[in-house]
């Protein structure tokens, strides 16, 4: 026998999955330690899905993997980035094994879908030239100028995610300013160096700059602030990263791509691909294993340019 959901719970009248759904995230809220990020993501998506079911009046128990082929076949058609239509995908499963192991259903519609193969995209990357460019842009002298070119110096630096940096505390500098603890994904702590240009900007603004930030902070705990004294958070730093670069004439690009340049250069350089993953914090070394596809293109380039019988 199906578990049974109360008739209260949330989205219940409102969309067929509705108690499901919250019931799987508030298990992954519990036991996998999923960024409120991925959790929105995963929220989003199977709403998305349970409209679409609604609208074709199809019930949750009923439903079948030709079901979910044609919600996916739409989500194509609505000309989906590749990267969205597999999350979807994977909301998917995950759930419905949710589903499968809480009795909710007594199969598993998503065993009958084909294991789509991923398509690997290389990172879109700056040279050093061009990063060179973008930690330049700041004006030192502006009233921002020394946060942002803190931030900036940070980004490239470390490789940290936005969200990363967002969080960083004034306790997350350790070892006099060395070196950077950033809290990443599930909650996972990893220790990352600080090259002295990024030291060296992070002093200075210390210094010279957070202080008459700090005077208007309720929370003076977080490393940078807003000009009213609260936490910059994440879509700010998104917007400062995309300002500098068009002021320099670079694409507009985002702070992953600072993350990308940063594993792709020390590669180049010789860092060891272990040390990398350590520092971009990637549980699987695999994920790190693109960065060498993308230096082997680069070889490739300078062997077909210079080799006699290229």
């Amino acid at each position: 026998m199906g578990r049974k959901i109360a008739s209260g719970s949330r989205n219940s009248t409102a969309k067929p999955f509705g108690p499901w759904i919250s019931a799987w995230l508030a298990q992954l809220t519990s036991e996998a330690g999923l960024s409120p990020h991925t959790l929105r993501a995963y929220r989003r998506d199977l709403e998305i899905f349970s409209t679409f079911c609604d609208e074709k009046g199809w019930k949750p128990a009923e439903l079948e993997g030709t079901h979910i082929l044609k919600f996916l076949a739409q989500e194509r058609e609505r000309n989906l980035a590749e990267s969205t239509r597999a999350r979807r995908l994977a909301s998917l499963r995950g759930f419905f094994r949710f589903a499968l192991s809480e009795g909710y259903r007594p199969d598993n519609p998503c065993t009958e879908l084909p294991t789509p193969r991923k398509a690997r995209h290389l990172p879109r990357l700056l040279d050093t030239r061009q990063v060179n460019l973008l930690l330049s842009a700041p004006e030192l002298d502006s009233p921002l100028g020394l946060r942002d070119t803190a931030i900036l110096e940070v980004l490239y630096a470390t490789g940290a995610r936005v969200s990363e940096v967002a969080d960083l505390r004034l306790d997350s500098l350790l070892d006099s300013g060395q070196v950077l603890r950033c809290e990443g994904k599930g909650d996972k702590h990893r220790l990352v160096p600080l090259g002295g240009r990024a030291q060296e900007a992070i002093t200075s603004y210390l210094e010279r700059e957070r202080p008459r930030l700090a005077q208007r902070a309720t929370s003076p705990r977080w490393l940078f602030l807003s000009k009213s004294g609260r936490r910059l958070g994440r879509n700010r730093i998104f917007g400062l990263v995309q300002k500098y670069a068009l002021s320099k004439g670079l694409p507009a690009i985002t702070p992953h791509v600072l993350r990308h340049s940063f594993a792709t250069h020390l590669l180049e350089h010789g860092a060891d691909l272990r040390a990398v993953q350590e520092m971009l914090g990637h549980s699987d070394i695999g994920t790190t294993q693109i960065y060498t596809h993308v230096d082997r293109k680069r070889l490739q380039t300078v062997h077909k340019k210079f080799h006699p019988r290229a």
